[in-house]
């Protein structure tokens, strides 16, 4: 269906937003849907309630659908991915010698929970993915011993893609469990956890998929969630969470045993808005968009003399994240670059010691050139 993305993204006429990598925009949609929430509550309180909960129902089938999950019920709404993964790693019984593979470059919430889990037996192994075969190195890490495997599906710095399906092939042969950590990919490009056989995948909210910060995806297959002892409880995550003087209770059988309390009612409201464009224009074409607006960066920097591509050109190895470098700039010269082309109104990021650009599917880049050139002759950096 045809969006107006100019009528959803109006600041796209100002500031050159090139920052999903970090924090996404919201559209007009969603930022209505919270003034009416906050003007509900105002006037009414939780009257509605029933109604509330029927906004819940409705985006655990939109986030089911984005990461094509066989039911909703194998949807938790969480905090953020780290709480996600923290529920893997506290929820699964390690013994001596086990072994968790993941990359060397791994944002720290994919890294530090299994750190973590040093003295409790868990050997963590971290593959070097600078090489031409960066799925090789992941299965090459992998033993006998190896009882999961956690990746992003796309790394936040370099914007290197992954070929989940590869691994997640090897992984249910092997008898691995395999965890996505989706936050760089989803609302980007399409997703299909069914297709790379994740046992679990978790996102937040607040960068491609649009959404606010404080809520987050996470799913769960059944028989890895059976698979998971459960570290936090309360009233919502037990089977019949409406019957507040039964005294006898079981966890839920769907992924709501993760949630132990009182949902983000506000950050459900949000997200959900959020994800109704994404439905409305279809991921295929949502993808389509992001993939056009990474190539028009890949040329152009690629045309400059002076900038080296980080992120790999091949449309297989990206999605929305390139980065590069400044060949006559040190590292202090690129965090001071990143500062300048922040201040000119070029929204980005400065990671791993190159300037990252994550355009979304609405971008306008006609005018950043123009920008760059009036930041390098500025030289103040």
């Amino acid at each position: 269906m045809q969006v107006d993305l100019n009528n959803e993204f109006p600041h796209r006429h100002g500031l050159i937003y090139l920052n999903h990598a970090a924090v996404g925009v919201w559209p007009k949609r969603t930022a209505d849907t919270i003034k009416a929430f906050a003007e509900e509550n105002m006037r009414q309180g939780a009257a509605d309630y029933p109604h509330w909960m029927g906004v819940e129902r409705r985006l655990r089938k939109r986030l089911a659908w984005l990461v094509n999950a066989p039911s909703s019920d194998d949807i938790a709404l969480l905090k953020n991915t780290s709480e996600g993964l923290s529920l893997i790693a506290a929820g699964i019984s390690w013994q001596a010698g086990d072994r968790i593979v993941i990359s060397n470059q791994e944002f720290p919430s994919n890294r530090i929970v299994w750190q973590s889990l040093a003295g409790q037996g868990g050997e963590l192994v971290q593959a070097d993915l600078s090489g031409p075969d960066p799925e090789a190195a992941l299965l090459a890490a992998c033993n006998a011993r190896t009882r999961l495997l956690s990746i992003s599906s796309v790394q936040y710095a370099t914007g290197l893609r992954m070929d989940l399906e590869r691994l997640g092939r090897h992984c249910a042969a092997h008898g691995i469990l395999f965890c996505v950590d989706a936050i760089q990919s989803l609302g980007a490009v399409a997703f299909d956890a069914q297709a790379c056989r994740a046992d679990f995948v978790v996102a937040d909210a607040h960068k491609w998929m649009l959404g606010p910060e404080g809520i987050a995806v996470f799913y769960a297959t059944p028989q890895a969630r059976d698979r998971l002892s459960l570290q936090q409880f309360g009233w919502h995550m037990v089977e019949q969470a409406g019957d507040f003087d039964q005294l006898e209770w079981q966890p839920a059988s769907s992924a709501r045993r993760f949630e132990p309390g009182s949902p983000n009612t506000l950050g459900i409201h949000a997200l959900d808005a959020s994800l109704s464009l994404f439905e409305q224009m279809g991921m295929a074409a949502v993808e389509q968009l992001v993939m056009q607006k990474a190539a028009w960066l890949i040329t152009w920097i690629q045309s400059q003399p002076d900038l080296e591509l980080v992120t790999a050109a091949e449309p297989a190895r990206h999605a929305g994240i390139i980065s590069f470098r400044c060949r006559d700039l040190d590292r202090a010269a690129h965090e001071r670059l990143y500062r300048a082309l922040m201040a000119a109104g070029v929204i980005c990021a400065c990671r791993g010691g190159a300037i990252r650009f994550s355009p979304h599917c609405y971008a306008n880049l006609e005018p950043l050139p123009a920008a760059w050139q009036r930041v390098r002759e500025s030289g103040g950096f």
